[in-house]
């Protein structure tokens, strides 16, 4: 079969030739200019430098540093702005714009549209935009991301699929018409399945780039149609192109997530029309992804994504004019004509004309309607032949003159007749396709030869005729028609078949004459009459005999038929006999063929003893574990000082995290016992003498406390009240922090009482200055809060005075209903006086809307012993229990909300029960393992056995006491090697809790089936914690049904190795304690829905000078559609406030709205007459009225609830990108200004989050320099040249010889060192950064701590900035960062000494950050609803905050809108099995010390996918997965017979990550390609550069494959450093890859072709997305149609709808047929094979080329060049060099142990190149 790159060359317009070349350096923009900005390359190079001694006096020269770099960035800022791309590059070959039609078309048809005057200006100039706008489309595309497309896509979002993208990724001349669809099907429903939610958009002018290729032009129609009738897919065709205003309109309201657009089109016409759509998407803040180089798996769709960034909108800005110019050029048509065999002309709108003539004479020929295929067919056949006939009759008399001289220059036309035959076979055709069945024709011979080229022009012109009948019939609503099989209006292969058989075998005698079959022999006959009916004064014939005329229709000189050449092999197993695979797969197993032992297959078996006595080598010879490679620095005792610091820095670190100091933990041998001992204490009667004498000590002690906090009180009790009045909120501020220190509750009542009396002495002195004017009732609301507290905290000591007292209050404050509530309990009469100080608000309606968040949590009063500085909820008590009774629980539960308390209560436990037991803490970053390593170190100390610590770490780069320690904090992919490795098993027993933190990682993109494999591995009990799961239950219920496996599997292992126990008993002393706890096997689910503090939105905009913070009401995103299909979110809660403005807008949208005086807060039930009103209360009365919401739906109110819901929207305004980011730093101001600080700004991109933290920076210098005093200045300087002098003054003395000195001369030392201090603290002074210039708060870190902080910054490269920033209160936060950085930022923030911080997603996942307000300060694709839901957890502190924020800084509202009211994502698994993690079951089944425990973990593995979790077909598929990776590991000589690893097992599992790269790399070792390319210079162990380079540019092509997009090569182009597209593979290299291919595409077809059985059949004959079936109930069989069949095609595993386009099982042996051909039920695809592609190619048939970032790398040792040439950002470039290197080292390592020979050059070769590379690694950092 041709390659999809041929197939797609046949169709395109390949514009590859447009090559440009350029001799200055590349000036292209980078992503950082997506504000506006480049960071100098002296900012990303230069380092940290000067000690700590010299920090005063260069402070000042590093601010004027800083100031003049800042000046170049807007320097460069400017010039960015003005980048002409045609500057930079030139084309070399000139494109032909103007070309009518494709050249593939030949000369017997041709569409002419319009011609244009090539030589006049305006079209020079059009044709010079068009090269700038190719340049600048190419430009934004080279720098796509390939990502995750709809990432944790939910039913909110929604994007655009630009409907002539999608026909091009599918448009082939050999794909049939019915397969067509059933690709275009496959797409979207890939999408539809993952809950994508999208429209496609045709756009009306793109239509006339089709009239020269008529069959793309009739699917294109049929295939609008057919998405619009036959599938709920939403199909635009209104808008006339992308510059038109309705389109504007549509995405400004809509705002999509991105537009799906094809790079290249059919011709250079429609590319530069896609171009310029791509362009004016971007320009609208619209996301672009490219249709070209998309692929999928069972969760996700990956595709090259297009940030738009701001240079984008300013390309727009400044070549608008252009754009519409050169728009209207593209689609500014004249009346087209066509032209047949050169000479026949004729104007489509004539075709069009009797298309509608034609309809109108069919419809009284058939008024009650028919089916789709028979109406087209009728039509295009009467249409064609009428026309035809007619051209040829008007031709007739000028062609005679011109017979002679065009003969020899063109084809002989068909005579009407011979085009009468063709159409007789065409509705013969239509009849087969309306009667037999597809399973019928999936068998029908294939056809090779094509149509003459008298015939071509004919079909075509019929195409037009179908496409102008379609665009005419679906118009029609008044006739009736069936239009459910529009994709399958014609079939080219079964109308090629029977022409063949009337032109060839009819004629060979009497047993070819087949019959039709009565049924179709009719349907025929009745189409061919009603075609001669249509066709009027023109006579055509009858319908039989069919063929009239003997002309031939079919090339003759081609093979008519494909024969199947190539034999499928036998398909069979090779017998593996081992109790795991017979445990796992033994069902399935007995159904399928095994090969028997003399097979050929069987007795070829690689071996690599070969190997092994030629080198040296131990193939077989156990490798290291991975754990024992990592770096440890206690094993080299010099640097055993370095983990003590880090220790040290670690318990410093923790207490940057929580207040609570260190606590000991002493071993108890027996802590349930103590708890009982405990209890049953309590429950004795009589007190001992001891016990009663204690008691005595505690209450005198308690009495002594007492007198003296009320000595305190009586000290501060005036001012305190001085203060309130004076400042109410500062004054109970201070109150509140008192009242935390004292532990007396009658001391802490009468200061209650105290400061309730002195608030309303505020609020009365308000009422009276204030007179009858409107009053702040801020000051009531502290009235009313004092009351709440004292009710609901001291109601125990209330007596009749105070309650009295309360009662008088609230009738001051006007709320008498509430006074006699609470006087009623007093029996007080009522108080006729009306008060002046009266509240003019009801009580209810003042407590939501006033006391908003104030109003008081339900807390329970009850303390849990065992938990000592807060009283746990509830559910934290259920957790407790859990832990307590050694049970798993999954816990859901908001961000803040305290869900983490259990994990350290449950190591506290471990710790007191053991000093053998561990807990496993999970992290999923190295980020979150500090934080969590700091917490630990802060809250625990343990005296230990020596050899044991407390914690320990394992990353994969560092690792510490990993087997020595009780809690371990590792990242998933570390745990993994310790579970499945063969000799940790002991250790593994000692775990007693596993704790995984941001479970939800388990639906992440990379790395998620590693999460999922420790779930299924771990025997102990686990804590599974996350803020984002939307199926918990599910999840929960997996789960479950795991430990009930493991309960059955220990029964069995415990009685299988008793015997093998007694011979450990002298070790497990301590572990038979461990382990005869009571084993529980119950999971868990806690679910807590309820934030602490309410998140209140805003949306924020730019108007002029001034920003306009509009509150943005949760129930504004919604919409009456959204209510309707999937209700009000679950999460979608309101504030208190935000409740009363809900019901508010309510009253007033419906005036007669029935339950408006029952749900009025004064009436409603919850808060009728209740003096304190609690958050419980509030959100009760919210479900009501989001229930009354719905209902409204239901009682028809539609229009009131749309009303209602526009009224609350937000109305922000529109700024430009640049004024956004140039007014950033006012915006970070006026937060500050509204005491909205601490903040974090969340920005998606790494350069700009350090462009506008500098900005805020910059802006507050600026502020300093324009308020100081210009003397200032002269004064620092004169100071700093006196210190100068003075201390080369003190160096002469030599200060270390001070006995040598004489008397006078240390005197005049003293001297100098005091005048030395008095300067300096005169020079402090005067650099003091003044209050109002700096966001720090210096109060909240001491000078020695700040110091401590920020010595780690010494020998960072920006450290000095960083410094600088920090002592403004700014800092950023990325991941190109270096931990030390982030970890300075990370404390100092945490402290309260920074308050703006700008920062990348890493601050989104578990990093205890908490701040006041969180802003989204930019729009990216990351910016989705896990995202969200991660970052706005950070907004409001627990404890400090009574309510958090969310700004929306300039993000378009509909994104706004989709982020609130998302739900986040289902955890779904994945398909969990690779034949690397296979090969490490075995490995570990076979050679671990504990044969039965590591058997039990390798079957939990392969049987407990979250994927197959209830899903029988998907389980058994895996299982047959599972024998055909067997089958290739037997065969590829990894394992033998009985399933034991051989060979290099070892070295491939080691890099079980990088499959399929790790078999290709042992492929090139056992072949002795490494051996032969690394020979060393003679006479040394040296290798050459040139060996060096081939040996990365090998490792590159298998281990560094980042893949371009196919257009980044378009172009030629100078780069700086880099040659950015990686070379191929050395020939003998790339030979044993492809050598490789092969055997696997033979196993991965065998597999297909075994696993073909369990597909769903019925499924398979139905359309994926509209559901069509194509199975035919009333098929009576045709002789004629079983004579067409082809008896010896096999397409048992292929799906029919591929059938069709003549793919055969033998197909599936090649990897680019699979997807397209593989039977859709079966859920597997292409990505499930270990294929290593050397080349891969988009849907056109173009290269992606791979980037040489690593080989590039290597040459130039620059990371910025790999910014700038290889379009890669700096964060991503880092780390994966950093992996590169690392493998490097690893691949080395495990040749070093399998080497005898020490000096063997492969080994040499991989550990110089290990070093080199580490080194350049290390200069960047």
């Amino acid at each position: 079969m041709d390659s999809a790159e041929d197939n797609f060359k046949k169709v395109v317009h390949n514009d590859a030739n447009e090559n440009a070349s350029n001799d200055d350096h590349d000036s292209e923009c980078s992503d950082s200019e997506k504000i506006g900005f480049i960071p100098t390359k002296e900012d990303k190079e230069r380092g940290s430098t000067g000690s700590s001694d010299e920090e005063d006096e260069t402070s000042d020269k590093a601010e004027a540093a800083v100031t003049q770099m800042l000046k170049e960035e807007e320097d460069r800022e400017k010039e960015a702005e003005d980048a002409d791309y045609s500057n930079t590059y030139s084309i070399s070959t000139t494109e032909e714009v103007t070309q009518l039609a494709s050249q593939t078309e030949g000369k017997d048809f041709r569409v002419l549209q319009h011609e244009r005057d090539s030589q006049s200006p305006g079209e020079e100039k059009r044709l010079e935009f068009l090269k700038k706008l190719r340049l600048h489309i190419w430009a934004s595309l080279s720098r796509a991301q390939y990502v995750s497309l709809l990432k944790d896509f939910v039913e909110s979002e929604f994007f655009v699929i630009d409907g002539d993208s999608l026909l091009l990724m599918f448009l082939d001349e050999e794909t049939q018409y019915l397969n067509f669809f059933y690709h275009i099907e496959c797409f979207l429903q890939d999408f539809t399945e993952k809950g994508a939610k999208y429209v496609l958009v045709f756009f009306k002018d793109a239509e006339q780039m089709y009239f020269p290729r008529p069959h793309f032009l009739f699917l294109r129609t049929a295939l609008i149609e057919h998405l619009r009738h036959n599938t709920d897919i939403t199909v635009h065709t209104e808008f006339s192109n992308c510059l038109s205003s309705k389109w504007e309109i549509f995405l400004k309201k809509s705002y999509p997530y991105f537009i799906i657009i094809s790079d290249i089109g059919l011709t250079s016409l429609q590319t530069d029309y896609l171009s310029i759509l791509i362009a004016h998407s971007l320009s609208k803040k619209i996301n672009v992804v490219l249709a070209s180089g998309q692929e999928y798996d069972i969760l996700r769709v990956y595709g090259y994504h297009v940030q738009n960034v701001y240079k984008h909108r300013l390309f727009f800005q400044k070549y608008e004019q252009d754009l519409h110019y050169a728009c209207e050029n593209l689609v500014r048509y004249k009346d087209p004509f066509m032209w047949l065999y050169e000479h026949l002309k004729l104007s489509l709108k004539s075709i069009q004309k009797e298309v509608c003539q034609t309809v109108r004479l069919l419809k009284q020929l058939w008024p009650e309607g028919s089916d789709i295929r028979r109406v087209v067919c009728v039509l295009a056949c009467a249409v064609g032949l009428k026309i035809y006939s007619n051209m040829l009759e008007n031709a007739n008399t000028s062609m005679e003159a011109k017979t002679e001289q065009s003969a020899r220059g063109r084809s002989k036309p068909l005579s009407p007749e011979e085009a009468a035959d063709l159409c007789r076979m065409q509705c013969l055709t239509v009849a087969f396709l309306l009667h037999m069945p597809l399973s019928q024709r999936a068998r029908i011979r294939i056809m090779k030869s094509c149509w003459t080229k008298q015939v071509l022009p004919l079909i075509k012109m019929q195409q037009l005729c179908m496409h102008f009948a379609l665009t005419q019939l679906t118009d029609t609503n008044d006739w009736k028609l069936d239009l459910t099989y529009l994709p399958d209006l014609n079939d080219d292969s079964l109308l090629a078949n029977l022409a063949h058989y009337y032109e060839v075998e009819y004629n060979e005698g009497l047993e070819f004459k087949k019959e039709l079959g009565k049924e179709m022999e009719n349907e025929y006959q009745c189409l061919w009459d009603t075609v001669t009916k249509l066709a009027v004064k023109y006579s055509f014939g009858d319908a039989f005999p069919i063929r009239k005329t003997s002309q031939l229709f079919l090339e003759q000189e081609q093979t008519l038929f494909r024969d199947y050449k190539e034999e499928i092999p036998n398909i069979g197993l090779i017998s593996v006999t081992s109790d795991l695979v017979e445990d796992y797969a033994g069902d399935v197993l007995k159904d399928l063929p095994v090969l028997e032992s003399n097979d050929p297959a069987v007795t070829s078996f690689i071996k690599y003893k070969e190997f092994d006595e030629l080198h040296h080598w131990h193939s077989g010879r156990p490798l290291t574990e991975e754990y024992e490679r990592v770096r440890c620095n206690a094993d080299d005792p010099k640097e055993r000082r370095q983990i003590q610091k880090l220790q040290t820095f670690h318990q410093f670190y923790g207490s940057t995290l929580e207040d609570s100091t260190s606590k000991l933990i002493v071993h108890q041998e027996d802590v349930s016992g103590n708890a009982n001992a405990a209890v049953k204490k309590t429950q004795k009667k009589h007190k001992s003498k001891a016990e009663t004498i204690a008691e005595e000590n505690n209450r005198r002690l308690k009495i002594k406390e007492e007198k003296k906090e009320q000595e305190q009180w009586k000290v501060l009790c005036k001012p305190t009240e001085e203060e309130i009045k004076a400042n109410v909120t500062v004054g109970i501020n201070k109150l509140e922090k008192f009242l935390k220190t004292l532990k007396s509750k009658s001391v802490k009542l009468s200061i209650e009482m105290t400061g309730l009396s002195a608030c309303l002495e505020v609020w009365k002195e308000h009422c009276r200055e204030q007179g009858n004017k409107s009053k702040d009732l801020s000051k009531a609301v502290q009235v009313m809060r004092r009351i709440h507290i004292l009710l609901e905290k001291y109601q125990d000591l209330l007596e009749k005075p105070h309650l009295q007292k309360l009662t008088r209050y609230l009738r001051l404050l006007g709320f008498e209903n509430l006074a006699c509530s609470l006087s009623d309990k007093t029996g007080e009469s009522n108080d006729q006086n009306i008060s002046n100080y009266a509240i003019k608000v009801g009580p209810a309606r003042f407590q939501l809307q006033y006391m908003d968040y104030y109003l008081l949590r339900e807390e329970r009063n009850d303390p849990d012993p065992r938990v000592q500085h807060f009283i746990p909820d509830t559910w934290q008590r259920e957790l407790l229990d859990a832990v307590d009774n050694n049970e798993s629980a999954v816990i859901v539960a908001p961000t803040s909300s305290g869900k983490t308390y259990a994990s350290y209560y449950c190591m506290e436990k471990v710790l007191k029960t053991s000093n053998d037991g561990v807990v496993v803490y999970v992290a999923p970053t190295k980020a979150l393992v500090n934080q969590v390593v700091g917490t630990i170190y802060n809250r625990f100390t343990k005296k230990l056995p020596d050899g044991l610590v407390v914690c320990g770490v394992f990353t994969r780069d560092y690792r510490n006491d990993v087997m020595n320690s009780q809690i371990l904090v590792t990242v998933p992919q570390c745990l993994e090697i310790l579970m499945l490795s063969p000799r940790c098993q002991e250790w593994t027993k000692r775990i007693q809790y596993v704790i995984f933190d941001e479970v939800h990682c388990l639906g992440g993109e990379i790395g998620a089936e590693v999460w999922e494999h420790l779930l299924v591995t771990i025997r102990c009990p686990f804590l599974a914690l996350s803020a984002t799961v939307s199926n918990p239950e599910h999840l929960t219920e997996w789960l479950q049904s795991v430990k009930r496996y493991w309960q059955c599997a220990e029964n069995t292992i415990e009685g299988r190795s008793t015997n093998s126990e007694k011979n450990f008993t002298r070790k497990c002393k301590v572990k038979s304690k461990v382990q005869e706890q009571k084993k529980s096997y119950r999971v868990r689910l806690v679910l807590y829905g309820e934030r602490y503090n309410d998140l209140e939105k805003y949306v924020c905009s730019l108007k002029g000078s001034d920003f306009i913070i509009e509150h943005c009401h949760p129930c504004a995103a919604l919409t009456v559609n959204h209510i309707e299909n999937y209700g009000i979110p679950s999460d979608l809660s309101l504030s208190p406030r935000e409740s009363i403005q809900l019901y508010d807008t309510m009253v007033k949208v419906w005036q007669e709205w029935p339950r408006a005086q029952e749900l009025d807060p004064e009436e409603f039930v919850s808060f009728k007459n209740k003096v304190i009103i609690k958050k419980a209360d509030v959100r009760k009365y919210e479900q009501e009225l989001k229930k009354e919401l719905s209902r409204w739906i239901v009682l028809g109110q539609r229009q009131k609830v749309n009303e209602l819901l526009e009224h609350l929207k937000p109305k922000p305004v529109d700024c430009s990108e640049q004024e956004k980011w140039r007014r950033f730093a006012s915006f970070v101001d006026k937060l500050h200004e509204m005491d909205k600080l601490p903040a974090i700004f969340f920005i998606f991109n790494v350069d700009s989050v350090e462009y506008a933290a500098r900005n805020v920076f910059l802006n507050l210098m600026k502020k300093q320099k324009s308020e100081q005093d210009p003397t200032t200045e002269r004064e620092k300087e004169r100071l700093r040249d006196e210190l100068r002098k003075l201390k080369k003054m003190l160096i002469k003395f030599n200060p270390q010889d001070t006995k040598k000195l004489s008397p006078s001369k240390i005197e005049n030392m003293v001297v100098l060192s005091t005048t030395k201090q008095q300067l300096e603290k005169r020079l402090k002074r005067l650099t003091v950064i003044p209050s109002v210039c700096t966001y720090a708060d210096p109060k909240a870190v001491d000078e020695d701590t700040l110091r401590k902080i920020f010595h780690r910054l010494r020998f960072e490269r920006r450290g000095y900035l960083q410094q600088m920033m920090a002592l403004r209160g700014i800092g950023y936060h990325h991941g190109s960062m270096s931990a030390k950085e982030r970890q300075v930022v990370e404390m100092l923030f945490r402290l309260g000494y920074i308050k703006v911080v700008t920062a990348t997603s890493t601050l989104a996942l578990g990093i205890n950050m908490p701040c006041k307000s969180v802003v989204f300060a930019e729009d990216s694709v990351f910016l989705d609803a896990l995202n969200y839901r991660q970052m706005s957890g950070r907004a409001g502190r627990r404890g400090q905050d009574m309510i958090g924020n969310v700004f929306f800084y300039d993000i378009p509202l509909p994104k706004v809108e989709r982020l609130i009211k998302s739900n986040v994502p289902q955890l779904k698994g994945q398909f969990p099995l690779t034949v690397s993690l296979i090969l490490r079951l075995m490995l570990f089944a076979a050679k671990a010390d504990d044969r039965a425990d590591a058997r039990a973990k390798a079957l939990s593995v392969l049987k407990h996918s979250l994927m197959s979790f209830r899903k029988e077909r998907y389980a058994e598929i895996l299982k047959i997965y599972f024998m055909f990776s067997l089958q290739f590991l037997v065969k590829e000589g990894y394992l033998d017979q009985e399933g034991n690893p051989i060979g290099f097992a070892g070295l491939v599992t080691h890099l079980y990550y990088y499959e399929p790269s790790n078999f290709v790399l042992v492929s090139f070792l056992v072949k002795g390609l490494f051996h032969k390319l690394c020979q060393p210079i003679k006479g040394s162990t040296v290798f050459s550069e040139d060996v060096l380079e081939k040996l990365v540019l090998i490792l590159a092509n298998l281990f560094g494959r980042k893949y371009l997009p196919a257009c980044s090569m378009k172009y030629e182009r100078t780069f700086c450093q880099s040659k950015v597209f990686l070379e191929d593979l050395p020939e003998d290299f790339a030979d044993a890859v492809n050598e490789y291919n092969t055997k696997v595409e033979e196993n991965f077809a065998h597999f297909l072709l075994t696993t073909a059985k369990l597909a769903d059949i019925e499924k398979e004959y139905r359309l994926p997305l509209s559901k069509t079936d194509f199975t035919s109930k009333n098929w009576h069989g045709s002789e004629l149609a079983s004579y067409l069949m082809d008896n010896t095609k096999s397409v048992s595993a292929i799906s029919p709808f591929a059938c069709l386009s003549g793919v055969v099982d033998n197909d599936l042996f090649h990897r680019e047929i699979i997807n397209k051909a593989v039977l859709r039920s079966l859920g597997i695809n292409v990505t499930n094979c270990p294929l290593l592609y050397l080349s891969k190619y988009d849907n056109q048939g173009r290269r992606r080329p791979l980037n040489a970032y690593a080989l590039d790398f290597y040459k130039h040792g620059s990371l910025i060049a790999l910014t700038t040439d290889n379009w890669l950002n700096e964060g991503d470039a880092y780390y994966a060099l950093k992996d590169f290197s690392l493998l490097i080292k690893s691949i080395g390592t495990s040749l070093s142990e399998l080497c005898d020979d020490p000096n063997d050059n492969v080994l040499l070769a991989f550990q110089q190149l290990g070093e080199i590379y580490e080194e350049k690694l290390k200069c960047i950092t």
